[in-house]
């Protein structure tokens, strides 16, 4: 017996909507939306604050965008590269010290305190300490 098309189709909408609406689904794209903003502000850090002071180190007008290898006709624009190298470097460190150091924190903490007593343990507590204070 074929299913009905139209059956189907709202049967595919709606395990795509039960997908989509996951909370893990939505984190995800929370934290794409993140990470591409994150990674514009690192570039732009890069781009005009680190290397233009790398530039000042170096002689010549336009800096390290000025850094090219000639060969025959051809220019190799090899000053670009290494501004690429630096910004994936900035955020490559970023990025280890807020998952690995700060993450490893955080649950490190979390997992020192302990949690406060029930109010059956501290009841128990009490009638042990009651027991002792008899004996």
């Amino acid at each position: 017996m074929p299913i009905d098309p139209a059956r189907r189709a709202l049967s595919l909408l709606e395990e795509f909507k039960n997908f989509a609406l996951k909370g893990n689904v939505i984190d995800l794209a929370v934290g794409v939306i993140i990470g591409a903003a994150f990674a514009k502000i690192v570039d732009s850090l890069v781009k005009q604050i680190i290397m233009p002071l790398v530039s000042l180190l170096v002689p010549g007008e336009q800096g390290y965008l000025g850094w090219k290898l000639v060969v025959g006709a051809k220019e190799v624009p090899y000053g670009l590269f290494i501004g690429e190298v630096v910004n994936f470097v900035v955020i490559a460190f970023v990025l280890y010290l807020f998952i690995v150091k700060f993450l490893s924190l955080v649950m490190k903490a979390k997992e020192t305190a302990p949690p406060p007593p029930t109010k059956e343990e501290t009841l128990l507590a009490e009638i042990r300490d009651l027991l002792k204070a008899r004996a």
